[in-house]
């Protein structure tokens, strides 16, 4: 019993409260995509990003991001996508995706906490995050498709 509330008040000391009160109650619904490269086939579990609140949510307060997960925003329809890296801790590489599953614009290597816009040129229908280097390390390149029912 001891232990325990040594561990609560080195907790509460270390933020803990602050840091739950920072990130919203928002849930995601998980699913699958792949990546298809040259090199072939990637699988990611992912966090489906359908509504406002989840979109604006993101992966914003995640302090590690595993190499096989991502998360993929869904606007629902082509549209010009701005992103940032406000509150996210991790740097990410985004994959932005046409209505076709094709990807049209990559950027990598964010920096967390920026608040330097991040958008593509031509409109998207989601996009793709998932943890920096994922995309120097399976070689994905503009014209790459992604495979989700959203794009079905």
């Amino acid at each position: 019993m001891r232990y325990a509330g040594a561990m609560a008040v080195i907790w509460i000391v270390l933020g803990g409260p602050a840091l739950q009160a920072d990130a919203p109650a928002v849930r995601f619904a998980e699913s699958s995509v792949v990546v298809h490269t040259a090199s072939g086939a990637h699988p990611f579990k992912v966090e489906m990003a359908l509504d406002d609140a989840q979109r604006a949510l993101g992966l914003m307060y995640r302090r590690a991001l595993d190499p096989d997960r991502g998360m993929l925003f869904d606007f629902g329809r082509e549209i010009y996508i701005s992103m940032w890296m406000r509150n996210t801790f991790i740097p990410l590489d985004m994959l932005f995706i046409g209505a076709d599953g094709r990807i049209g614009f990559i950027r990598e290597r964010t920096t967390p906490q920026s608040l330097e816009i991040i958008e593509a040129p031509d409109r998207n229908r989601a996009v793709l995050e998932v943890a920096a280097g994922t995309v120097a390390r399976l070689g994905i390149r503009v014209g790459d498709r992604v495979d989700h029912a959203i794009f079905r």
